[in-house]
């Protein structure tokens, strides 16, 4: 689907290679003896399927978002794709539902910082230096429009929780001025209802922005990564931002080459060499 490579599918799942290889091959072999006639499911077999759909519809948007495509930092055309697979699941009978239009509306608000996340060149820019001033007034029109249309049901999704928190920054004046607070309400809502090790590890850079990096590294120790999250660029990088901001640089710079040597595309590698640069000057 889309074209997506067996790497891509791997790291957006957080499993092997070799796993989704597996997956996928039961997964075509199930069709192939299956007597599936999808055309005549009824709403309740679609209704069974609906979560599942919207997973695979924000792992698309998400490849898009930042891409694990050597060539490509950003895949416009993968974001597009997802919000129209979106908008048309919207008007199904099975897909009328709050949790649809919190998804479309996450995918807006991301979308309208698009034009801000990368140079000329086509590097990225880092969230905190991009300017707002080519963030795209309409699609957050649009996003908000959507997030109230997702508050008319009683069910609160991590979508919902999602689309809360992008919204915080895409009406915020500045990255300074940021309501931190409620973002930092958001994810611990989110983490009761959706629990996701990635999850913490976000939490971690609120609270450095609301108590402080000794805060946030103490919030740190309290948590048992599993062993994709602790390997991974994400982790080191939180990691050394953290050491660098309270003078622990000695610590910070092998937590920093940790997260270089991990990145997964040269662009992601380029993107935390720039992070990096203000502390090492």
């Amino acid at each position: 689907m889309c074209g997506f490579s067996t790497n891509e599918i791997a790291k957006r799942l957080f499993i092997s290679e070799a796993n989704v290889y597996k997956r996928f091959n039961r997964a075509k072999s199930s069709l192939q003896t299956s007597e599936l006639d999808i055309a005549n499911f009824s709403l309740g077999e679609l209704n069974t399927r609906f979560s599942n759909v919207l997973n695979v519809i924000y792992l698309i948007f998400t490849e898009g978002y930042l891409s694990s495509h050597p060539d490509k930092a950003i895949r416009l055309d993968l974001c597009q794709e997802a919000i129209h697979l979106a908008s048309v699941l919207s008007e199904h009978p099975s897909g009328n539902k709050p949790e649809t239009f919190a998804l479309l509306a996450l995918m807006f608000f991301h979308l309208a910082r698009m034009n801000s996340r990368q140079e000329g060149s086509g590097e990225l820019i880092l969230f905190s230096d991009q300017d707002r001033s080519l963030w795209h007034d309409k699609y957050i029109k649009i996003g908000m429009s959507y997030l109230l249309d997702s508050a008319k049901g009683e069910h609160l999704s991590r979508y919902h929780l999602e689309a809360s928190i992008a919204a915080e920054h895409c009406l915020a004046p500045s990255f300074e001025q940021t309501n931190w607070q409620s973002i930092l309400s958001a994810y611990d809502k989110l983490q009761q209802i959706s629990p996701s090790a990635l999850l913490g590890l976000n939490r971690a850079i609120v609270v450095s922005h609301l108590d402080g990096p000794e805060a946030a590294l103490t919030f740190l120790a309290s948590l048992t990564p599993p062993n994709w999250l602790a390997c991974s660029y994400h982790w080191y990088a939180v990691k050394a931002d953290l050491l660098f901001q309270i003078g622990k640089s000695q610590v910070a710079n092998l937590e920093m080459q940790k997260a270089i040597n991990a990145a997964p595309t040269e662009h992601i590698n380029a993107l935390l060499r720039k992070r990096f640069n203000r502390y090492l000057v």
